[in-house]
């Protein structure tokens, strides 16, 4: 026989220090595991005498995610704080569930919590390979790692803990309950925890519908999610999918050919998905949302602490039904287009309310909510700006709930000169808006005369229009009491009736919304109901209303606003309006801001025009797209405000019933002279005739002069009505000069001519003491015939005197 040569008697010693270490290393490990085993009893004993015994903790419960959907039913949101989405254990494919426990405890179904060979085993096989393909732990071990040890100090003390709860949780729970429990909690990176996650966001689709490579790529990420992200480290991920292709080709669950294949050509996930019924996109409506329910103060729907309300709203799995009409938000979005992009960055805002029930049906905040150009997250639906001549719906309201009638008189001259509480010193004058006349308040209201309004809110008293304000459009945005630093509390401004408080589109649509529910107030909201997990109700809204207005007050206010479309500021884009409607529009200082809101019995709605980031005055020389565009030379109330309104309601409610307001009764008095006490005065006339000193002069200046003769015919005057105070002034008859008759010369020296009549100044009423909010304290008014002028403006040389009031009209 040949002896060796010496290349084999060379390997042998090599391949016998090999197997000794091998076994010397198994020897070890088998000792190991004993020591292991026995040790929780060992450490037990050592104990014995604290009487205190090891327990298995609780597990909490499993993070679900929250749907969110519209009143069609389709989810519109998803909130989580890591997606986690619960299955049970019969909805993953056979094939799947092999493919895990061939890859992380093949032996699951054997053990009893920890698998002494599989240790020894994994030991071995990370011993002869550059990576791992099995772990040392098993199943039951990752539960308890993973859910009952998180957070705990990896000393010795921990390892044995493992173990002896991993003993202790078999004997408590079924395998197949450990199995579900553990394929809903594993992470898997990107966020997904549990299987039901993974499928969704590395395959956008449920776990039914995973194949059985799709679960053995996924097997393959629980040793290191973040190492094997097959979307930052592909060549990483591909090379441990090969790694456990082949776990299945040494399970014979896959042919070595097969195996081979797959792990060169089976192609990874190259980007992340969701499943494609679901859109969990943030919009304006979802963000508002989900800050409703968090942080709102007076919002405690999922409880009393905003920590209590995020857990469950991020991971209670809650069912959240809203009152988001997707139809209607369909039209609100198109609607915004209406509005033609400007340099400038001009935008618009749209929030429409049921006005039967307050529900939100669409909120638009700006172009579209995100980071992207053109986007903003800011959802100016919740933004306060100034309003304009809008927020003259509420003191309106006010009027007529205090018992002013349409037919009332009111001076809305422009060039008004008003008492401004706030300041004494310095009065509030008006000398822009439209020019206006003494006239009907409704006819008042149809131009819009600020002169007629900044009275009329002093008339009824600002604090009791800001408390109006307060109860029109109460919501979990703007009440009274409101703390500062939520919210600048509205203030009565001398200048409240040309928008100096800022409003939010929401705001205003909820005032518009009780005008259009006949006075019963409801406040805004966005959920009709919520599930829990379990599919329990938790809450339904339940909402009474509340009845800020009298009945009758609101028809009538609706009925005066139904003629600004029909014949006052809406009128050039509202005329033709198919459809019963009221609104007001409002246009503020140097066109900054702009405001259309208006109702139906359907919708109450409100639309903002304006730069989100400024005071931008839409004019021509800063906007001047509008003009070239649309001819608009400045952006009002009346213009894209009330087109956009238009675009929105007309098809919203053309698939409905038609439907209208009944009719107001007719006045239950004469129409009266409102006037503000201390600024306007009355006055009894003893003799003469009194001319208004704004509408006319009672002074005539006639130059020296000598008159030449002449003839003329004669002249007749008829009967004329006294505009002011209506009475019938006489008429009369000038005789002529005959043909040929002379009349003497006379010389007229130059003096100044004054009609000096006699009146009694009369103190008939006083204004509205500041702390009196009773919506139905009477207004200061009195009987149209007396004259009334501006108590700094009596006329010069007429003679006065203090007297007592006849009997004047009050309600």
């Amino acid at each position: 026989m040949a002896a060796p040569s010496s290349v084999t008697v060379a390997v042998r010693p090599i391949a016998w220090f090999l197997r000794l270490a091998a076994v010397v290393s198994a020897g070890a490990l088998l000792i190991t595991a004993v020591v292991v085993a026995f040790a929780p009893r060992a450490w037990q004993a050592a104990n014995a005498h604290e009487q205190v015994p090891v327990a298995l903790p609780s597990f909490d419960g499993l993070s679900q995610r929250t749907y969110v959907y519209d009143v069609a039913g389709d989810v519109i949101a998803v909130f989580e704080r890591e997606n986690s989405q619960p299955i049970h254990l019969a909805q993953v494919p056979v094939g799947v569930v092999k493919a895990i426990l061939a890859v992380e405890d093949n032996s699951f179904y054997e053990h009893k919590g920890v698998n002494v060979r599989s240790l020894i085993r994994a030991t071995l096989s990370n011993f002869s390979s550059d990576a791992p393909r099995q772990g040392a732990s098993t199943i039951t071990q990752q539960v308890v790692k993973n859910e009952l040890l998180a957070g705990l100090e990896r000393d010795g003390r921990y390892k044995l803990l493992q173990v002896h709860y991993a003993l202790m949780l078999e004997k408590k729970m079924t395998k197949d309950a450990i199995l579900e429990r553990y394929l809903n909690t594993i992470f898997f990176g990107n966020n997904a925890y549990g299987l039901q996650a993974a499928a969704e966001v590395y395959f956008g689709k449920n776990v039914e519908q995973l194949s059985t490579i799709e679960g053995v790529f996924l097997a393959g990420l629980i040793r290191s999610p973040s190492g094997y992200d097959p979307i930052r480290k592909p060549e990483r991920s591909r090379a441990r999918f090969r790694q456990v292709v082949q776990r299945l080709v040494d399970v014979h669950m896959v042919s070595s050919k097969q195996g081979g294949w797959l792990g060169d050509n089976w192609v990874l996930p190259e980007q992340l998905r969701s499943v494609s019924t679901i859109s969990a996109k943030p919009t304006y409506f979802t963000e508002a949302l989900r800050e409703y329910l968090l942080t709102n103060p007076t919002v405690n729907i999922l409880g009393d602490s905003e920590q209590e309300r995020a857990n469950l709203l991020f991971r209670g799995g809650l069912r959240i039904y809203t009152t988001l009409d997707p139809r209607l938000q369909t039209l609100a979005e198109q609607a915004r287009t209406k509005l033609p992009d400007t340099a400038a960055g001009i935008d618009a805002a749209i929030v429409s309310l049921d006005s039967k029930t307050g529900a939100v049906r669409a909120m638009v905040g700006g172009r579209g909510f995100g980071t992207g150009p053109n986007q903003s997250q800011i959802n100016m639906a919740l933004v306060p700006r100034q309003t304009g001549s809008s927020i003259k719906l509420f003191i309106l309201s006010a009027a007529i709930q205090a018992g002013a009638q349409p037919d009332d008189q009111i001076d809305g001259r422009r060039g008004c000169v008003l008492p401004n509480p706030g300041d004494p010193t310095h009065p509030f004058i008006i000398t822009g808006g439209t020019t206006g006349s003494l006239g009907a308040l409704n006819q008042a209201t149809w131009a819009s005369l600020n002169c007629a309004f900044a009275r009329l809110s002093q008339i009824v008293g600002l604090n009791r229009v800001v408390d109006t304000v307060y109860r029109m459009a109460h919501s979990a945005y703007l009440y009274g009491g409101q703390p500062k630093e939520d919210r600048e509390p509205l203030q009565p401004y001398a200048s409240f009736a040309t928008g100096a408080n800022e409003m939010a589109p929401i705001d205003m649509a909820s005032g518009a919304q009780t005008l259009a529910n006949n006075g019963l107030h409801h406040d805004p909201y966005y959920v009709d109901y919520i599930e829990r997990s379990d599919g329990t109700r938790m809450y339904t809204h339940d909402d009474p209303g509340v009845q800020v207005l009298d009945v009758g007050a609101a028809l009538t206010t609706t009925d005066i606003l139904k003629g600004v479309l029909r014949r006052g500021t809406a009128k050039r884009s509202l005329a033709d309006f198919p459809f019963p409607a009221a609104g007001k529009t409002g246009t503020q200082q140097d066109n900054t801001n702009s405001w259309f809101v208006g109702y139906t019995p359907a919708l109450a709605t409100a639309v903002w025009v304006g730069d989100p980031d400024g005071y931008t005055p839409m004019t021509r020389k800063y906007t001047p797209e509008f003009y070239d565009l649309d001819g608009v030379d400045a952006v009002q109330g009346g213009t894209y405000p009330a087109r956009i309104w238009g675009a929105y309601t007309e098809p919203a409610i053309a698939g409905l019933p038609v439907e209208d307001w009944y009719p107001p009764l007719p006045p239950v008095r004469p129409a009266a002279r409102l006037f503000l006490p201390g600024e306007e005065c009355a006055y009894q006339l003893v003799s003469g005739v009194l001319i208004d000193p704004l509408a006319s002069t009672t002074t005539a200046t006639i130059p020296a002069e000598t008159a030449p003769p002449e003839t003329y015919p004669p002249e007749t005057y008829p009967a004329t009505i006294n505009p002011d105070t209506g009475d019938t002034i006489p008429g009369e008859v000038i005789p002529g000069q005959a043909p040929g008759e002379v009349i003497p010369t006379e010389t007229i020296p130059e003096e100044t001519t004054t009609v000096a009549p006699v009146v009694i100044r009369l103190m008939p009423a006083t204004t509205i003491a500041p702390n009196v909010v009773d919506p139905r304290a009477p207004l200061p008014s009195i009987d149209p015939k007396i004259p009334v002028f501006p108590c700094a403006a009596l006329p010069v040389g007429v003679i006065a005197a203090s007297g007592t009031a006849p009997p004047v009209t009050s309600k």
